[in-house]
């Protein structure tokens, strides 16, 4: 596991390569997460994980959280919000931190973000736009975005929600990413 801290924001993110079948720079993908979270708001001390894992074990993690069979490419689980059963997360009960608690002293938790590189791999080819070269590379891109803006509280479940989230997305990728 390796530990990243933002300079200025303190943003900490362990990460966790737990699959060995697609390479990962994980120093990317963890500076990618921190300015994505900083992008967003986030300020002074939080800690976030972002897990590689493989087909097998998104798709346990996805049929005991969402009771969806098969694997998928990204869950996020968002730890501290007072608010139970609300936003649509792997276990229902968090839509991420409230305002009032992203500048605190103590470190915000925020949650852990689980990626499957396979499953980005395979879906990369699909996602080709002007925007997204169809690589593995940008789709791991995408979905630490995405998984970072799910813990935030972001939502797609409705075709406004969507078109809010990838606008976000793009915002931040064009800034952070494809630069």
């Amino acid at each position: 596991m390796t530990a990243t801290k933002s300079g200025q924001n303190h943003i900490e993110v362990f990460v966790a390569n737990e699959q060995s079948e697609e390479s990962l720079d994980e120093g990317t993908w963890a500076e990618l997460l921190k300015n994505a979270l900083n992008h967003q708001g986030i300020k002074g001390a939080a800690e976030i994980s972002l897990i590689f894992v493989d087909e097998t074990t998104i798709a346990s993690l996805n049929e005991r959280f969402l009771k969806h069979h098969g694997p998928t490419d990204v869950l996020s689980f968002p730890i501290e919000d007072n608010d139970v059963f609300v936003g649509r997360n792997p276990d229902g009960s968090s839509k991420g931190p409230t305002p009032g608690q992203l500048s605190q002293e103590m470190p915000l938790l925020l949650g852990d973000i689980v990626i499957c590189p396979q499953v980005a791999a395979a879906n990369a080819p699909g996602h080709r736009s002007e925007i997204h070269d169809g690589s593995t590379q940008d789709e791991l891109a995408l979905l630490v975005v995405h998984g970072a803006l799910h813990i935030l509280g972001m939502d797609h479940e409705n075709e406004s929600e969507a078109v809010i989230m990838e606008a976000k997305e793009q915002e931040i990728l064009a800034k952070y990413y494809r630069t």
